[in-house]
């Protein structure tokens, strides 16, 4: 069957092996003579399931037992309100670093809950570089430091996270969580939307260490309590089975392959081939990051004209590449190599690339 060079900014490639694995599941799981999505949330055989996937992230993230891992519903943008409704009291400042449109929408709904301030910010010259901040010492009414690890729209992202110094560091890692090995008790909180490296949308993954649940007031409501899923595993109210199952088969994958050392490793090789393009084209395609905050997993970039940036879209399109338009804030181009993108698909967008400049110089 053919298959598109799929570089979607998300809903995003999942791995091959991990949907003809579904697909030979699909009818049948674990011998049930049901699909996954018809099991019962409390049945034995997607309680398996569940665990399987809180204990496969536990262990590709050494994640101690010092946090809790929740499935979530909502999105990352559930979690922009819920994490100021359960961290952030009235008498806290919630603190942010501006990085992009995802951290600015953070901020503006943080805003309708309670005292913010903007730490650092990378507005001014258009989010091309990540703020330096090598360590942050915040104040005592500082609730938290809120920080986007990788930003979709501006191909950026954090290297090395700033030391925090008076209140937790919380981080949106929706784009990048699990293309690198990460150091997890450096942060209180990180959430992320399963649609760019862990499996479809429709779950939402939320690591806490376990002293912050505390902070949540019985006053908010049920289903945005972080005690409430944390005290039922995730499973107060019907959670999303089958985006949990796949989460589980993506996670199985990555182990498989080594875990996320080895991930790290296929992700720098991808986006040195598009980035040694980029630098090497003479100024035909200008990377919009820069050099020493680009991200491994958007890497965007412009061309000279609109009518270049059209020849190219159109030319790719019927190739077969796919998602390759920048986001309508940027504009130009945009290729989203998450974890599931096989390098030989980078590859030959690499030598699209150099062939469609050839071709229109």
């Amino acid at each position: 069957m053919k298959r598109a060079y799929n570089f979607n900014a998300g809903p995003a490639a999942l791995p091959l092996d991990v949907l003809n694995k579904a697909q030979q599941e699909w009818l049948n799981f674990n011998d049930s003579g049901m699909a996954v999505m018809e099991l019962s949330h409390r049945s034995k055989d997607y309680e398996m399931v569940h665990n399987k996937a809180i204990g496969l992230l536990r262990k590709l993230l050494s994640i101690s037992d010092d946090y809790e891992i929740l499935f979530l519903q909502g999105g990352a943008s559930l979690q922009f309100t819920m994490i100021p409704m359960n961290l952030l009291p009235k008498e806290k400042v919630g603190n942010y670093v501006l990085t992009g449109s995802w951290s600015e929408k953070a901020l503006k709904e943080a805003k309708k809950l309670g005292q913010t301030a903007v730490t650092a910010s990378g507005k001014e010259n258009n989010y091309r570089s990540i703020p330096k901040l090598d360590k942050v010492e915040l104040d005592d009414n500082a609730a938290y430091l809120h920080i986007t690890s990788n930003n979709t729209i501006y191909g950026t992202q954090w290297h090395n996270f700033p030391e925090v110094v008076g209140a937790p560091l919380i981080a949106d890692m929706s784009s990048d969580i699990l293309c690198k090995p990460i150091d997890v008790n450096k942060f209180g909180l990180i959430y992320a939307g399963a649609q760019k490296n862990l499996g479809p949308s429709g779950v939402t993954v939320v690591i806490i260490r376990k002293d912050l649940l505390a902070q949540s007031s019985d006053d908010l409501p049920t289903m945005l309590n972080y005690q409430t899923h944390a005290g039922n595993n995730s499973l107060y109210n019907t959670p999303p089975t089958l985006a949990i199952y796949l989460l589980s088969l993506v996670l199985e994958w990555v182990d498989s392959l080594g875990g996320v050392a080895e991930i790290e490793k296929m992700n720098e090789e991808k986006a040195k081939v598009l980035y040694d393009v980029i630098d090497g084209s003479n100024g035909f395609y200008k990377g919009h990051a820069t050099p020493d905050s680009r991200s491994s997993m958007n890497v965007t970039f412009t061309l000279a004209t609109e009518e270049a940036t059209t020849a190219f879209l159109a030319q790719a399109k019927e190739l077969g590449f796919v998602g390759l338009a920048g986001h309508r804030s940027v504009g130009g181009c945009r290729a989203s190599i998450y974890n599931a993108v096989p390098l030989d698909h980078v590859v030959k967008l690499a030598e699209f690339m150099k062939s469609f400049q050839e071709k229109f110089e």
